[in-house]
């Protein structure tokens, strides 16, 4: 993608629907896909209609021209200094980034290009990232004197303590193999693999289960804000009731008949 002139009238949130994946492209190119106020109200607003729609099994997020998402828009918070608003704009980009991990659907990062602050933020937050062998990866907020204090959740989830923490507070880039490494992305392929590879793994999963997929998610983070014993029982009851769906039934009998399953989607 290259970056291209933005009129006034384009929508800044493009979407396109193929074959049960929704990819929604952030279209702000001249101002590097910016997280403005608007695009987190549109990006919300897109994400909450996608999570009761059953006919998307799988959400793409991906960027126009030069850049995947260079964070916040510093403009628009520099011309709004006032607390209530930027306690506001930080709610709003927290609600988002929360979302991404209630909506049923699987959500895979299409990372391109750069992808710094609140924009690595969203990476660390999609359940899974597939990125370019050129694209780059920062919080690089201490720069201009502000820690990435909401991207280090996400951060830090992601990626070892001692990791995180240095990205956090020198505002160095990496590169894509070791954002790997250090297991922010799941994959990196060259640039004109990029599309090809994310289609493939999205393909894998609308090929699964539905109903499998959608409370495997929801178990897979609740679990992980809890102690073992906890993550247990509820990982128990989760899989007892998984077993008892249609799903469950139809994919063993076709695995014992040595046929494709037909998913039923309940």
């Amino acid at each position: 993608m290259s970056a291209v002139p933005h009129p006034v009238d384009e929508p800044m949130l493009l979407r396109r629907d193929q074959a049960g994946v929704t990819t929604l492209t952030l279209n702000r190119p001249m101002q590097f896909n910016s997280l403005s106020q608007a695009m987190l109200e549109t990006l919300l607003a897109e994400i909450d209609a996608i999570a009761a729609d059953k006919s998307v099994r799988v959400v793409v997020l991906a960027g126009e021209g030069k850049a995947f998402c260079a964070g916040h828009d510093l403009k628009e918070m520099r011309a709004n200094h006032n607390l209530g608003f930027q306690q506001e704009l930080f709610r709003l980009c927290g609600k988002f980034m929360v979302r991404l991990t209630e909506i049923p659907q699987p959500v895979i990062a299409r990372i391109h290009g750069i992808a710094t602050a609140a924009g690595c933020q969203l990476v660390s937050m999609c359940d899974l990232a597939v990125a370019s062998d050129v694209a780059r990866f920062a919080v690089s907020g201490i720069n201009v004197g502000l820690f990435c204090a909401t991207p280090s959740v996400g951060l830090s989830r992601n990626m070892g303590r001692k990791e995180a923490f240095e990205m956090l507070v020198t505002g160095d880039f990496i590169d894509a193999h070791e954002a790997q490494r250090r297991g922010l992305v799941n994959r990196v392929v060259p640039l004109d693999q990029l599309d090809d590879e994310v289609a493939r793994l999205a393909a894998a999963i609308v090929a699964k289960s539905p109903v499998a997929v959608s409370m495997g998610k929801q178990m897979f983070y609740r679990q992980l804000e809890m102690g073992m014993e906890a993550a247990y029982q509820m990982a128990a009851e989760t899989m007892a009731c998984n077993m008892m769906t249609n799903d469950a039934a139809e994919g063993i009998d076709a695995f014992v008949a040595k046929r494709k399953p037909e998913w039923k989607g309940c």
